[in-house]
């Protein structure tokens, strides 16, 4: 008779997860660091920094208008978007470093899936109560009060979600000034748009998906393998101290045979009721631990209540863990994170940053871009001398108006003028003002002697005042 194997499906039902509350070191860690992220992403559009009356005074804004980047005292224009592309190298080698050192840290604490989600959590911990109280919530019927909590709980959480897309959309125009746009039904179309987009993501990421997200849609656990080495440190459950497990008699054992084997592990599940992702870190490391290392504060607390040393669930590493279990001493974290690979990391990350910012003390305010104009090459004049068209672009990356001379180097005899004089004005230098954060654009006459090299390349250079601007070098033609 022919076999018929059952067929599986290729992703399992998702199993509702109802994490216990617990308090512990790590708790509070995620506590001061889920504080601290979202007071910075709610509060930073609001923050005002001077720069002048000529450019605007929120601190963070992306001007997609006039095309401009403002990070408080640092402004970013569109062809110097490789400081963007450092900041999002550094970023990578960062997540590197972290998963390198202390693993999926940036997950477990950080990451903004991680932080809404845990937000989402505390908000329906508040109304539903603890694991229990969700869980007898979540079997009994329909009632009243199940319906008022159901209401209660899910309108906290679209109420986050919008303050969630409104405070995006407030990083790309003025905060006040967007705010009473969107109040009195005068933003733009994208503004309520994107709002309402990023008030649903957030709300079915944070609210009903949450591990889902990290399991199937984000790259990075899969990714954070090939990061991770034997001296990477991880939440880790030393089996070697904990097993055999003693389902809650190892106060009983002890008194009745000192001499019985039997590890500290009491079987309480405490460590799995905690966990967010829902799994059993005493399996071992799996895809979908994110490192909250809630599992270690609740083991802890328990191993205390039984007369144990904490740390049967620890930060550790691979290597160390053998060592451990070998009967040495627990090898420093200090020593663990001082090591070649998580330094090299590190001097990469701090080189680009050094470099970044003596970039940015050394770069020039004043950018000039010369284009020579083709149609014709070149006019022959009444006294026989030639002239070239050009169209100039003089950038002023200052919040201040500026007056810019503009000079003609290695052509002997030039001289210059635009399009708002004539020939008669003819100089050897030109000044032209440009306005604060503004781009200059200019057409410009060059004449030089009829002698000389049929193509003459030249140099133009844009100085402000006395100081050493840009330059930009074209090629002056004439007959041969």
């Amino acid at each position: 008779m022919e076999r018929v194997e059952e067929k599986k499906p290729l992703y399992a039902k998702r199993q509702d997860i109802f994490p216990r509350k617990v308090d512990g070191f790590f708790r509070r860690l995620k506590w001061a660091i889920m504080a601290v992220t979202l007071l910075i992403y709610y509060v930073t559009p609001w923050l005002r920094w001077d720069r002048g009356p000529y450019a605007p005074d929120q601190a963070v804004l992306v001007d997609l208008a006039h095309r401009r980047f403002y990070f408080f005292a640092i402004e970013i224009w569109p062809h110097e978007f490789y400081y963007v592309a450092g900041l999002l190298v550094m970023a990578g080698i960062g997540l590197f470093l972290i998963t390198s050192a202390v693993g999926r840290a940036w997950c477990g604490y950080a990451c903004p899936q991680t932080v809404w989600t845990d937000l989402f959590l505390h908000i329906e911990r508040w109304i539903d109560g603890d694991r229990n109280a969700q869980i007898r919530l979540r079997k009994a019927p329909l009632s009243l009060e199940k319906v008022a909590k159901r209401v209660a709980k899910h309108s906290l959480w679209l109420l986050v979600g919008l303050l969630t897309g409104g405070a995006w959309v407030f990083y790309f125009a003025d905060a006040p000034t967007l705010l009473r746009d969107l109040a009195t039904g005068q933003a733009a179309y994208v503004a309520y748009a994107t709002v309402a987009t990023l008030t649903a993501t957030t709300y079915v990421f944070a609210g009903w998906m949450r591990e889902q997200v990290c399991n199937y849609m984000c790259p990075w656990p899969r990714i954070q393998s090939a990061m991770l080495d034997e001296r990477s440190l991880i939440v880790t459950y030393k089996d070697w101290r904990g097993e055999p497990r003693t389902h809650g008699l190892k106060r009983q054992l002890d008194v009745i045979d000192v001499n019985a084997k039997s590890g500290d592990c009491i079987d309480c599940m405490a460590c799995v009721q905690v966990c967010p992702a829902g799994i059993d870190i005493r399996n071992g490391a799996q895809l979908e631990c994110i490192t909250c290392a809630l599992c270690i504060d609740a083991c802890d607390e328990m191993m205390a209540k039984i007369g144990r040393p904490r740390g049967l669930i620890d930060y550790a590493t691979l290597e160390d863990c053998k060592v451990e279990a070998a009967g040495a001493p627990p090898v420093p974290i200090k020593r663990t994170l001082l090591r070649s690979r998580t330094l090299l990391y590190f001097g990469l990350w701090s080189a680009i940053g050094i470099a970044m910012v003596l970039s940015l003390g050394a770069r020039v305010r004043l950018d000039l871009s010369v284009a020579q104009e083709r149609n014709p090459l070149y006019v022959q004049m009444s006294n026989g001398d030639i002239r070239n068209a050009y169209t100039i672009k003089i950038r002023n990356m200052e919040a201040r108006p500026r007056a810019v001379r503009v000079i003609v180097e290695g052509l002997p005899g030039a001289t210059m003028w635009d399009s708002l004089a004539n020939e008669r004005q003819a100089a050897t230098s030109l000044t032209l003002t440009v306005p604060a954060d503004q781009v200059e654009k200019r057409r410009i006459y060059v004449r030089a002697p009829r002698s000389g090299p049929g193509n003459y390349a030249l140099r133009v250079e844009a100085l402000d005042g006395d100081k050493a601007g840009d330059t930009d070098e074209v090629r002056f033609e004439r007959p041969e």
